[in-house]
């Protein structure tokens, strides 16, 4: 037998008021809404729930009973809605993101320790991920990609500024075999490349030349997925490699590697933090859109608002 739950509500607000009139003015109705609505619910339970004076509404025994076992019931569900207003109040909660390895500025540590410095009730839980998939399917609040590889029926935020790729390499390296004047001349260096996952190819080499973009396939003697590995080997002289300037830059400062190719690497749009829909965003998912907004990339800190 299919209960009308709101019949039930009504019985308990009924209870609560000790009165048709009372619980009529609480939910906005007339009073003869409520008491047809208390009939329909006696009619289909086949027992009498309240007792009717013409001062006062009582409880049948049954009645009784029934308030009895509803009111755990109640209980929880008043307390699912306090909850849920809380979520509207302010961010709090988990707030779970899926990010690409590569998004250095965003991965730097400022941008989430200021974020979770500002939110201490949001708890962040980053996953850091080169695997293309649905975000929603897989249960994350959002993600941070290059916008090339975004679905264009998410809402994106730029996330850093204008990115570049570089091809880099030792000073050794470069002593001891020299360095490419156009990336086709990649073909006869020992290269190390970035595979984003164990059952995809390795990344093709991206470039630009005369304002049009084009891509190299190298042959990598040495393939992974970790860029600090890329890094490492590639300070330590087994070849050149290729990736964004940001990862690349601390080892450059320290004169451990050293860029090539500079003019076939022009700057492109970078990172975007993207999420299905504007509609009822959850608070937690505001906070840190409004957090990237006000952040300054270049000094590594939120701008003093």
């Amino acid at each position: 037998m299919e209960i009308d739950l709101n019949a039930l509500a009504v019985f308990a607000l009924v209870a609560e008021e000790k009165s048709f009139r009372g619980a009529a003015d609480r939910i906005g109705v007339t009073r003869s809404a409520v008491s047809q609505t208390i009939r329909k619910l006696e009619e289909r339970l086949g027992i009498a729930l309240v007792q009717r004076t013409t001062r006062s509404v009582g409880l049948t025994e049954a009645g009784e009973r029934l308030l009895a076992d509803l009111e755990p019931a109640l209980s929880d569900l008043r307390a699912a809605v306090a909850a849920t207003r809380d979520l509207r109040a302010g961010p709090r909660g988990r707030l779970r993101l899926a990010v690409s390895s590569i998004a250095e500025r965003f991965l730097s540590g400022p941008v989430l320790a200021g974020f979770a410095a500002a939110y201490p009730e949001v708890e962040l839980d980053v996953t850091v991920t080169d695997e293309e998939f649905d975000i929603v399917a897989a249960g994350y609040d959002a993600g941070v990609r290059l916008g090339e590889v975004i679905e264009q029926d998410m809402i994106a935020v730029p996330v850093g500024g204008q990115e570049r790729q570089l091809a880099v390499c030792s000073p050794g390296y470069r002593e001891r075999f020299g360095t490419p004047s156009h990336p086709r001349e990649l073909a006869a260096h020992r290269c190390i490349g970035w595979r984003p996952g164990p059952r995809l190819p390795p990344y093709r080499w991206e470039f630009g030349e005369d304002g049009r973009e084009f891509s190299v396939a190298v042959a990598p003697e040495i393939t992974t997925n970790d860029m600090a590995l890329m890094i490492k080997l590639a300070v330590a002289g087994a070849g050149i490699t290729f990736g964004m300037e940001e990862s690349f830059r601390p080892a450059i400062a320290r004169g451990e590697l050293v860029p090539l190719l500079e003019e076939y690497c022009p700057p492109f749009a970078g990172f975007y933090l993207y999420y299905p829909s504007r509609r009822a965003m959850a608070p937690k998912l505001r906070a840190l859109v409004d957090h990237l907004r006000g952040f300054d990339w270049d000094r590594r800190e939120r701008y003093r608002l």
